[in-house]
């Protein structure tokens, strides 16, 4: 395989450096350097900024507000703003630009397209996702939430659970069952709903690392307008399999950039911990090296497949599996180069439980430390290994359905 950038994606490359340069100072050590409320202001600024500049959703036809650029354009985007140590985007927009606004552009209307698209890439609209509920997490098709329609709104009933962002999200896309009497998964309906309203009530929930980043959200006659079905109603099952497609496939191409960064400052920190030289602690090292590498070129697959139009099918589950299994064995590396140092947090927690630290962060007990608790739930949600690894035999393989 040639994995040499295409002539189009290097001037875009010249084309971002230039407004790093330009936007940032000559001394800039990275986002991971601030703290408190130096940390927030300039995700803000930086994601406004990008916003003014046309990097946010470089993929989406420019008549939505993208750049009309390549996939292949997004990944050296993602590679040029990750080594200059600045965001990508805000706290929300993998659920608004990521995960809705592909969908959108996939299966929405245009006048959603219309709506949405533009609110979404300003901020005004801040989205999070309503799919699991405490008896529908992995076996997503028991969702119980009710829609019922009453005019020209929908009014909903139920409760969401590891709402993520739901503490600062403004709307959510939920899944909402329509029909009682259809079979589970065809009686579903995707829905867009304003969370700024009477009904809704959003409670957060402590995670193993003291921090709480997700939410239980409760519908109580809550409304939303009849026309803020995504897709066909009772068709939400469609919809939403291909959202969670884009969520488990599309970042298959920029993640590894994450983890790469993180798995560089692992190796200072072995270093640093005199633990570099332990044939052990090398060997581990490497394969997790080769594993980053591997999640690399699995990107470039997927990077060929959206430049043919192919939407993300059920191999995305693979790449979920792969990253989410890697990420608790390079945090447990982490935690046994540190030894007992490392059950003591001290220092700059990372600023998302969930992901691997800022770039210009400094080694730190504490970010080790709680990166390494939440990647247990990793392997959890957005679909359990179990579960992908069902799609996978069944979809990809041909093997007999699990029995019901």
């Amino acid at each position: 395989m040639n994995f040499d950038y295409p002539a189009h994606s290097e001037i875009t490359r010249q084309r971002v450096r230039a407004f790093l340069a330009e936007q940032l100072p000559t001394d800039w050590a990275g986002f991971g350097s601030l703290e408190g409320a130096a940390y927030d202001s300039f995700v803000q600024e930086w994601r406004n900024t990008l916003y003014e500049h046309g990097w946010l959703a470089v993929t989406w036809p420019e008549a939505y507000g993208g750049a009309g650029l390549t996939e292949m354009d997004e990944v050296v985007v993602a590679e040029e703003l990750t080594r200059a140590g600045v965001p990508t985007g805000g706290p929300t927009d993998a659920f608004g630009i990521g995960m809705l606004g592909n969908t959108l552009l996939e299966l929405g209307t245009e006048e959603q397209r219309q709506y949405f698209l533009p609110r979404i890439l300003s901020g005004e609209d801040r989205w999070c996702q309503g799919y699991s509920e405490p008896n529908a997490g992995s076996d997503l098709g028991s969702v119980g939430t009710r829609a019922t329609l009453d005019g020209d709104e929908w009014i909903l009933n139920g409760q969401k659970i590891w709402t993520s962002a739901g503490q600062i999200a403004n709307w959510i896309f939920l899944l909402c069952r329509t029909d009682q009497e259809a079979p589970k998964h065809r009686g579903i309906t995707f829905i867009l709903c304003p969370m700024d309203q009477p009904g809704i009530e959003i409670r957060p929930i402590a995670m193993i690392s003291g921090d709480s980043e997700f939410n239980e959200v409760f519908f109580s006659d809550a409304r939303t307008r009849r026309d803020y079905v995504v897709g066909q109603v009772n068709d939400g099952w469609r919809v939403a399999m291909a959202l969670l497609g884009f969520e488990r496939g599309k970042a298959a191409a920029v993640a590894p950039l994450a983890f790469r960064a993180e798995l560089d400052r692992l190796i200072d920190y072995a270093r640093d911990f005199g633990r570099l030289e332990d044939p052990l602690v090398r060997d581990r090292l490497m394969a997790c090296y080769a594993k980053v590498e591997i999640m690399r070129f699995s990107g470039y697959r997927a990077l060929t497949n959206f430049e043919k139009g192919i939407a993300p099918g059920p191999d995305s589950a693979l790449t979920k599996i792969f990253w989410s299994e890697y990420h608790q064995e390079v945090t447990e590396l982490a935690m046994d180069i540190m030894g007992t140092v490392g059950l003591v947090p001290v220092g700059r927690p990372p600023s998302s439980a969930f992901t691997t630290d800022d770039p210009g962060a400094s080694n730190s007990t504490a970010s080790w430390q709680n990166v390494f608790l939440n990647a247990r739930a990793g392997t959890i949600y957005a679909g359990t290994s179990e579960i992908q690894r069902n799609i996978a035999g069944e979809m990809i393989l041909g093997l007999p359905k699990e029995p019901r």
